[in-house]
C-alpha cells in the first residue's frame, strides 16, 4: 500500500515474512521490465530503473534476478511482454481503493481482483470513480539520519520539488510526475540515498478508522489484494487512528 500513513508505518514497521520474498522480488522484477522497456537497460542514463535497482538491492533481490529483468525489458530474453491494468472500488465505510496491476494476462488479473472484492464484501466501481479522488505524484523517502530538513529542503525545491514534509524517521518529497527524475537526479548527485522513491497516487482526503474490528477487515483485504501475483499496488485513502494504531502496535 502506497504511503506513509499511521497504518503503514505499522506495517513497514512489522515487515513482510520470509516466505513472501519470492512475491516481492516478482513485483519488483515487472516494475523493472516495464522501465527498462520504457527507458532502456542502462542504469546510468534511466533514472527510473536505477531507482527501481536500488529498491530491489535494499530488499536483497540477487544480482542475477534484477539483470534477467532488464534484459526482459528490453527484449534481450523472452518473457517481458506485460500490460498495465486497473481496478477500483470501495472496501467497508466507503474506503476508496485503487488496484493497479502488471499482467500477461488482463483476464486472469480482472477474475484475481474482482474475487478478492466479493469476497471481502467491497465493491467495485467504473473507471475513474475512485481514481479521480487521488493525485498522481512523485513521492520520495529519505531518512533522516542522512541529511538535515535544510539542506534537503533547498536542495528538492531548487529542483522541482512541490513539498517536503516531516514524518517519524524520514523525510518525504513531494513531486508533479514531470518533476520527480529531476528532483530524484538532484538527491542522487548530492549523495543522499533515497529510501523508497515512487510515481504513486496519493489521496484528496484520508478516511480514518476508529474501529479495530472494521480497521482489521480493511486491512486484510488489502493484505489479499497485494498478495496476487499480478497486482503491484493497492492505493487507498484508508488510516487509522492514534487509539487503534496504538493497539496494532501490542499485537
Amino acid at each position: 500500500m502506497s504511503g506513509h500513513s499511521k497504518w503503514a508505518n505499522i506495517k513497514h514497521k512489522k515487515g513482510k515474512a520470509d516466505a513472501a520474498r519470492g512475491k516481492v522480488f516478482s513485483k519488483i522484477a515487472k516494475e523493472i521490465m516495464v522501465a527498462a522497456a520504457q527507458g532502456g537497460g542502462n542504469v546510468d542514463d534511466n533514472i527510473s530503473l536505477r531507482a527501481l535497482v536500488q529498491k530491489a538491492k535494499g530488499v536483497s533481490m540477487p544480482k542475477d534476478n534484477i539483470e534477467r529483468a532488464i534484459k526482459k525489458g528490453t527484449g534481450e530474453l523472452e518473457g517481458g511482454k506485460l500490460e498495465e491494468g486497473s481496478y477500483e472500488g470501495y472496501a467497508a465505510g466507503g474506503i476508496a481503493v485503487v488496484v493497479k496491476v502488471l499482467t500477461d494476462n488482463k483476464n486472469r488479473s480482472a477474475s484475481d481482483v474482482r474475487h478478492a472484492f466479493t469476497k471481502a464484501g467491497a465493491n467495485m466501481a467504473e473507471q475513474g470513480a475512485v481514481s479521480r479522488m487521488f493525485q498522481r505524484k512523485g513521492q520520495i523517502f529519505i531518512d533522516k539520519a542522512l541529511t538535515d530538513e535544510e539542506t534537503l529542503m533547498d536542495l528538492v525545491l531548487e529542483a522541482g520539488a512541490e513539498d517536503l514534509k516531516t514524518e517519524d524517521e524520514q523525510f518525504e518529497v513531494i513531486t508533479e510526475p514531470s518533476d520527480f527524475d529531476a528532483v530524484s537526479e538532484a538527491i542522487t548527485a548530492a549523495g543522499i540515498e533515497m529510501a523508497e522513491s515512487a510515481i504513486t497516487m496519493i489521496p484528496d482526503v484520508v478516511t480514518e478508522v476508529t474501529d479495530i474490528d472494521k480497521a482489521h477487515s480493511i486491512m486484510r483485504f488489502i493484505d489479499a489484494l497485494e498478495e496476487l501475483d499480478d497486482v503491484q499496488d493497492v492505493y487507498s485513502n484508508f488510516d487509522i487512528s492514534d487509539e487503534i494504531a496504538a493497539q496494532l502496535e501490542e499485537e
